[in-house]
């Protein structure tokens, strides 16, 4: 399943991130001390909301057969006081009806990553 290590130096707050066979670079902007080096974790988590849902939607798209130009997902994290949650907003483009929107915004809601998000997770933390 999904595996990513992350290492932070002196430098505030550039942290490398391996996954698989991929680097990316993480930081906070300025703001918060950082430097702007790569996106800010919340926006990694956005990320992969954004990419689970459009890689879903595709998937499901190519084993209907619909007409399917491309798929996207515009993903918002809102913290209002201690409230937070995530808005999503699709475009699906070309030759589809509004029958087929809707069954792929019932997807979507769906999505791996969706429900992992919805249905909460524990989390395991110990020291190595």
């Amino acid at each position: 399943m999904a595996h990513a290590r992350a290492s932070i130096g002196t430098t505030n707050y550039k942290t490398a991130i391996v996954t698989g066979h991929h680097t990316l670079t993480a930081d906070e902007g300025p703001g918060l001390g950082g430097k702007d080096a790569g996106p800010a974790p919340y926006d990694l988590l956005t990320s992969a909301l954004a990419a689970c849902t459009a890689i879903t939607l595709r998937m499901y798209a190519e084993r209907k057969q619909w007409p399917v130009t491309a798929v996207h997902a515009d993903i918002h994290f809102v913290r209002e006081g201690d409230k937070q949650h995530i808005d999503r907003v699709l475009t699906i483009e070309g030759p589809v009806d509004d029958e087929q929107k809707k069954r792929m915004a019932d997807i979507a809601e769906r999505t791996p990553v969706t429900l992992t998000l919805k249905g909460g997770l524990e989390i395991r933390t110990r020291l190595g």
